[in-house]
């Protein structure tokens, strides 16, 4: 296959040699098994940190002890079965936020990931290393320009890389209820935004920040789109939930797979973010007021209404992990339906690329017509 115009993601003095990141996906969704996968077909794959100590012990008696030791142990596993990039996600409205930042870093993690919030404090964290690089998750140029601002200032430090994530994701979405269906909020116009913001900087300081599109990338045909609209490389996480090496449950990935478009919906987590879910009796039960009772074993989130919220959704996140989805749900980005089947992380990258050369093809055709 001929994939020679497909250029490989250089972040810092790390070359992917395809420009495909797998998104980190809690809670035990993406762990050592994916990501390691995923890296082994020249991706980079990305282990999430959210709540894994409590994938084993639902209320952990020391839960940062837990999620310490339960990244130490993921990581070394993925290094055991990888050569490749692994990353890391860790997200900025954790309550243990620093304690995980420090420990993916002493573990020698090539790359973290910070979104759900500006990692505005992120480079504090390095103390002098530079083999762990820096990648910050945002959804505008605005938030760029103020992370970009801030690491300058505070660590004479630019980001390695920048992820925009626009509304077609799953999970919790950086943006309020009405803007994400909102065709000025589209991930083709927020990537437009964000390179304008960051490349004053790359020039004023001679160092190539690439940025990544995230967020409803589906097919090797939307990484096409959006490596023409300059971004350097794409990020995806739903589409690489129905592989075998995915860490879910089969039912998990079922869930997936039997889903319609109409399953798609977006809920209001405790956590005070919208997020996209596949629809089911545990979101139905919450939508009509139920509550499900449950004692909080760690004000995990930051931002989270615990005392207050119907549901907690740590628990639920590892009930659906675990396949039980009567007690919990699976989040899932707006192309979720489109699974038909479980494959393998290679095929499903050999997949992309030759959807990838299909749609490079038909552009160069259209455009011999037109010259």
């Amino acid at each position: 296959m001929n994939t020679n115009n497909l250029k490989g993601l250089t972040i810092g003095d790390l070359t992917a040699k395809l420009p495909i990141i797998q998104g980190g996906m809690g809670i035990g969704i993406s762990l050592s098994r994916l990501a390691s996968a995923v890296a082994n077909e020249g991706g980079i794959g990305v282990i999430a940190a959210s709540g894994i100590g409590m994938l084993e012990h639902r209320s952990p008696t020391n839960f940062v002890d837990a999620n310490i030791k339960a990244l130490k142990r993921e990581i070394k596993k993925a290094r055991e079965l990888t050569k490749g990039i692994l990353g890391i996600n860790i997200m900025v409205a954790a309550s243990n936020f620093a304690d995980i930042v420090r420990t993916a870093i002493e573990e020698g993690i090539d790359i973290i990931f910070s979104g759900a919030g500006l990692p505005l404090n992120l480079p504090e964290f390095l103390n002098g290393t530079e083999k762990t690089k820096l990648v910050p998750i945002v959804s505008s140029g605005r938030a760029a320009n103020i992370v970009f601002k801030r690491w300058l200032k505070r660590y004479n430090y630019l980001p390695d890389a920048i992820v925009v994530e626009g509304p077609m994701a799953g999970g919790h979405l950086g943006f309020k209820l009405e803007q994400i269906s909102d065709s000025e909020y589209s991930l083709e116009k927020l990537i437009t935004e964000v390179i304008n913001e960051v490349r004053p900087f790359e020039t004023r300081y001679k160092k190539p920040v690439p940025v990544i599109a995230a967020g409803g990338i589906y097919t090797g045909e939307d990484i096409y789109k959006f490596l023409q609209l300059g971004a350097s490389g794409v990020q995806m996480a739903t589409r690489f939930v129905t592989t075998y090496e995915c860490d879910a449950s089969i039912k998990f990935k079922q869930a997936y797979i039997d889903s319609s478009k109409e399953d798609l919906v977006i809920i209001k987590s405790p956590v005070g973010m919208p997020g996209r879910a596949i629809r089911n009796k545990f979101i139905d039960d919450v939508n009509k007021g139920e509550r499900k009772p449950f004692k909080c074993p760690f004000h995990c989130i930051t931002s989270c209404d615990y005392k207050n919220s119907p549901y907690c959704i740590a628990l639920a996140l590892i009930n659906a992990q675990k396949g039980n989805l009567k007690h919990g749900f699976a989040f899932a980005g707006e192309n979720a339906y489109r699974a038909k089947e479980i494959i393998s992380v290679k095929e499903l990258i050999e997949s992309l690329l030759q959807e990838y050369e299909n749609a490079s093809k038909r552009s160069t055709s259209h455009n011999s017509l037109f010259a």
